[in-house]
């Protein structure tokens, strides 16, 4: 269990994409569970969720980018004067 808390605390970025990948599978196969979807449209959907997934963790972490050069911005003024 401590592997598992460090890899989070680590990879802030890889847990948010792994823990949202699976809420939204989850989702997404109790949602279809009842339409008859062939085995390589499921794969299909699950890896398009994925993707989506991890391109809404990748776009959300731009936020923290822009946060983390602000606040070197603004330390490095704070130094100069």
């Amino acid at each position: 269990m401590e592997k598992v808390t460090q890899f989070f605390n680590e990879h802030p970025l890889w847990s948010s994409w792994i823990v949202l990948s699976i809420g939204m599978v989850a989702i997404l196969v109790w949602s279809a569970r009842d339409v008859g979807l062939l085995a390589s449209q499921w794969a299909a959907l699950i890896i398009a969720t994925i993707a989506v997934a991890g391109l809404s963790v990748w776009i959300i972490g731009w936020e923290d980018v822009e946060e983390d050069s602000d606040s070197s911005e603004d330390a490095a003024s704070s130094t100069a004067d």
